[in-house]
């Protein structure tokens, strides 16, 4: 009998061990899914930095601007993309000395002109180099795709000499919403703190 009493007490013992490491495991995986559930995301930006770049200034400066705000990118990319042949201005039989002196080439289709989740974002900046004082025309084709309004539209470019002219104020007036701020011009050398100097002005 006290052999039979052992055993019966050993497996009634394994059996609660078993159950209250079966419920152990249950509890577990219900304070991960609680705590998962629990987990907030991460917010929306609700700030993008919009650029068209033709030899890599323009892109460093939006990847600076990006950093210091925690914008997102979205990059112009002609589905033509332009070569370095095509951006010798000193040629007069180059692609954009053509597209210069023929407007109606101006128009350049990109491979995407529109952005996912556009109504997110109230603060735009839109990046390009500077093309005989005006903004390079692949950054037209998203201006005229999209509806800037109640959008805060902060229009930058990049040039070795050139000032940045006009090139904010024709494209405000193409694209005819939003309310669009005096734009800024970075060397072809720019630099961080150039970029913060900047945004401390816009108070950003």
């Amino acid at each position: 009998m006290k052999g039979r009493f052992n055993m019966k007490k050993w497996i009634a013992l394994l059996t609660g061990l078993s159950l209250i490491m079966t419920l152990a495991v249950f509890a577990g995986t219900g304070m991960a899914e609680e705590e998962t559930a629990g987990e907030t995301a991460a917010p929306l930006s609700d700030t993008l930095v919009v650029y068209f770049s033709a030899t890599g200034n323009t892109e460093t400066a939006a990847n600076l601007i990006a950093e210091a705000t925690g914008a997102d990118v979205f990059v112009l990319e002609p589905a033509v993309p332009y070569t370095d042949a095509d951006l010798n201005w000193t040629d007069e039989n180059s692609r954009v000395v053509h597209e210069h002196d023929n407007p109606d080439n101006r128009h350049v289709e990109l491979t995407a002109d529109t952005v996912e989740n556009w109504q997110q974002y109230d603060t735009v900046f839109i990046g390009y180099p500077i093309w005989w004082g005006i903004a390079a025309w692949p950054v037209d084709t998203f201006v005229e795709a999209n509806d800037f309004t109640g959008k805060t539209v902060i229009p930058f470019c990049t040039s070795a000499s050139s000032g940045f002219g006009e090139s904010g104020t024709l494209l405000a007036e193409l694209a005819g919403t939003g309310d669009w701020l005096e734009g800024h011009r970075f060397s072809s050398r720019v630099t961080a703190e150039d970029v913060q100097a900047w945004l401390d002005e816009l108070s950003l």
